[in-house]
């Protein structure tokens, strides 16, 4: 095999590592002797490609999140040149959103599982490099969706519109995260292998829930 195969498998395979010990145990507690024992190679060759444990990590964020997020880029595009100089559809946007990171996780379930987890992770317990590395890959996507939104709910109040948009993550992730879940207790009725399906069942659910009118809650009465 030539020397540079070896050296991509390399860093292929410690990407792979740091990937599914980061998903189980979080950065703190995937060391680097963890991580090459799993790899099959090396400190030395760990400090080579990456330097540190936390470039490490923010290699195995960018990984994923670099693809991914161009493709909803490229379909954000699309929607709104297909707009012209009116508001995007939505459903459109939806799918633009959601469908890269479902397909992802549908079609590489192992992979897709650690991409959940380690997000769960970054947004959830004190990981600031995970959380740092995950927002400034988001950046520009975030920017982007909010302002695309916003056109297209052009009368739902900002606070409302960032609140649902925050539960649509929230049912992207379950959605990827929990495909066992899905598998074990409904399995004999849904297919988690019919990944066209979900993603359109989710952009017809979401999109009516980004849209619903606004319900004001009364307060509880005193006393």
């Amino acid at each position: 095999m030539p020397a540079t195969a070896v050296v991509q498998d390399t860093k292929l395979s410690l990407l792979d590592a740091a990937e599914a010990l980061i998903a189980e145990h979080g950065l703190a507690g995937a060391s680097m002797r963890a991580i090459t024992s799993r790899a099959g190679t090396n400190l030395a060759a760990a400090n080579y490609h990456f330097g540190t444990k936390e470039e490490l990590a923010r290699a195995v964020i960018a990984r994923h999140f670099g693809p991914v997020n161009a493709e909803r880029l490229r379909l954000l595009d699309e929607a709104e040149r297909e707009a012209g100089v009116g508001a995007p559809r939505l459903e459109s946007l939806v799918r633009a959103f959601v469908g890269p990171v479902v397909r992802f996780g549908q079609e590489l379930p192992d992979r897709g599982r650690h991409f959940a987890q380690i997000c769960g992770r970054a947004m959830t317990q004190p990981e600031p490099v995970l959380r740092e590395s995950l927002l400034g890959e988001l950046a520009e996507a975030i920017r982007r969706f909010r302002a695309a939104f916003t056109r297209a709910l052009p009368d739902l109040p900002i606070e409302e519109l960032l609140w649902r948009i925050h539960f649509m993550v929230g049912a992207m992730a379950h959605t990827i995260a929990g495909t066992q879940l899905i598998e074990e207790v409904h399995g004999d009725v849904l297919d988690t292998r019919d990944v066209d399906g979900i993603v359109e069942r989710m952009v017809r659910f979401l999109s009516a829930a980004l849209a619903a009118p606004i319900s004001e809650t009364p307060a509880p009465e005193k006393g």
